[in-house]
């Protein structure tokens, strides 16, 4: 029996397309919008700022200085957050989730990200009963200790569980650690992984 249902946020809750900040960026900067992603992946400064071991503003000021660009902290910031476009799963399917289950949010995200979300779904959010975010927890999808803590979080069994991810690494990730977890596709899936358990939300 299932106690506790934990969603992923990128691409399940709400759906992102990082072009989108990469075309705003490449007027700004010496590079075109296809160039941005490859020099980030050079390093681990993304990562870093995903797992927390640095501030937004040290962030915002070691991209400046990786993409060679030259505007301001507000404004960065509003490039970096207009990732975010449509809903995928329905606020009325998570308030009746957490009125049955423990809902737990589980994502890999940073400081800059999450406090837009804070601001633009806050309607989503306060259904969730606890949230998992790689910065605050200092680890990141598929690291066990996340897994871990949204477990824990859940304050039941792992295989109590149900989780569901759009990345089939991190939903084998939590395979290994007995969650039942399935990777999301759309909101139809969902609803048919949810009441082959007889996971209810209405």
């Amino acid at each position: 029996m299932h106690k506790a249902v934990i969603f992923d946020l990128g691409r399940v809750l709400v759906n992102f397309d990082f072009k989108r900040g990469y075309r705003a960026l490449e007027g700004l900067c010496p590079y075109g919008a296809a160039e941005i992603p490859q020099r980030l992946s050079t390093g681990d400064l993304v990562e870093r700022f995903e797992t927390g071991l640095i501030e937004p503003r040290d962030f915002v000021t070691q991209m400046s200085a990786v993409l060679d660009l030259r505007i301001g902290y507000d404004q960065f910031c509003a490039i970096w957050t207009s990732i975010f476009t449509e809903t995928l799963v329905p606020e009325a399917m998570l308030q009746g989730l957490a009125a049955r289950y423990r809902l737990v949010l589980l994502s890999n995200t940073n400081a800059i990200h999450f406090d837009s979300i804070r601001e633009t779904h806050a309607n989503l959010l306060r259904h969730f009963h606890s949230l998992v975010l790689s910065y605050e927890v200092k680890a990141m999808k598929p690291q066990p200790a996340i897994f871990q803590a949204a477990v824990d979080r859940a304050g039941c069994r792992p295989e109590e569980c149900f989780y569901t991810d759009d990345i089939a690494a991190y939903v084998k990730a939590a395979m290994t650690l007995g969650i039942d977890a399935v990777q999301f596709e759309s909101l139809g899936q969902l609803q048919r992984e949810l009441m082959a358990r007889e996971i209810r939300w209405e």
